[in-house]
């Protein structure tokens, strides 16, 4: 017969998508940040920036060369990582840059290649790299600088730890990023057209995002706090667009990336209300992380034309003689 059936194994649906297109598209999206941060804090953020993908590009090629393992460094991961990883930081790192090579170690390492690669790791490698050095160089770590006096002079806080009235000025302020932080969390509109770019073509699913950003407001109004001070403050916009929806450590599930963004709001709002510091982001996608195997499972998809089980045995005798 000229029209045979074909049957062949799972995926059927396919797509055009690679990881390196996917992780090109996600680049694309971090530049307008990575433009803003050289405009707020000077060519020291190029610097770190670039410090930190070189050091996330040369340990995962290092590694593989080592174990005698296909070099992965063109699939841009590593590019992505150390971008995340350099907007995780304060402007001040310049003086500093064997933290940043530790976090890249730790990053590309310890948490992605010791687990077996891209596609292997538990949580996102920026996001521990983050706690690591933020718990081992506290203060280096919050060295954070008025970005028109240079890198030489500290700031007092960062909007959220000061907690400022929800103003014109203030809200201006928060969208154009030209307050202490680190680099890649304080201009909002760059993040926000970022993350608007990944939805557009379809590199991120917008459920997660919006659920973690939508909880995040609902519980500040609930709380008394202001939801535009707390969504475009810290690395709120950062985390939902760029780390929490990483592809390995985020569930697949329409269901699942809805808890997943649920609780990832819960928990920054708990964090930042409640706990003894002002940004709750990095923890609560750590700890959301570690979860996803459970929510993948709970939330997984029947195959279609699966019956019942308890309804099977019923048809077919197996459950006992019906009344």
């Amino acid at each position: 017969m000229a029209n045979n059936l074909i049957v062949t194994s799972s995926p059927h649906i396919q797509d055009s998508a690679t990881t390196r297109k996917l992780m090109g598209h996600v680049i694309i999206a971090l530049l307008p940040t990575v433009a803003a941060s050289a405009i707020i804090f000077g060519w020291e953020a190029l610097l770190l920036t670039g410090v930190t993908v070189a050091a996330c590009v040369g340990f995962e090629a290092l590694y593989c060369l080592l174990m005698k393992k296909k070099n992965p460094v063109g699939d841009l991961s590593a590019v992505v990582t150390g971008i995340l990883l350099a907007f995780n930081m304060p402007v001040t790192m310049v003086h500093e840059l064997y933290i940043p090579i530790i976090g890249a170690f730790i990053a590309v390492v310890l948490v992605k290649q010791l687990f077996g690669g891209l596609g292997m790791n538990f949580a996102n490698p920026a996001i521990v790299a983050r706690i690591v050095l933020a718990i081992s160089f506290t203060d280096s770590m919050t060295r954070w600088v008025f970005p028109q006096n240079g890198v030489d002079v500290l700031a007092s806080a960062t909007p959220l730890a000061a907690n400022p009235p929800a103003d014109g000025q203030t809200l201006m302020t928060l969208l154009m990023g030209n307050y202490g932080g680190v680099i890649g969390e304080t201009c909002a509109i760059t993040l926000l057209l970022g993350g608007v770019y990944l939805i557009a073509t379809k590199t991120i699913n917008a459920v997660l995002p919006i659920a973690y950003l939508g909880t995040v407001a609902v519980f500040s109004i609930l709380a008394g706090q202001n939801a535009l001070v707390q969504l475009l403050s810290g690395g709120l916009l950062l985390g939902a667009f760029f780390m929490a929806t990483d592809y390995v450590t985020s569930p697949f599930t329409f269901t699942g990336k809805l808890a997943f963004g649920i609780g990832l709001g819960l928990l920054t709002c708990l964090i930042r209300f409640y706990a003894n510091m002002p940004e709750g982001v990095s923890y609560s996608i750590l700890i959301m992380n570690l979860l996803v195997p459970y929510l993948n499972v709970l939330t997984r998809q029947k195959p279609l034309g699966a019956r019942k089980e308890k309804k099977h045995k019923e048809n077919t005798g197996e459950g006992g003689a019906k009344a």
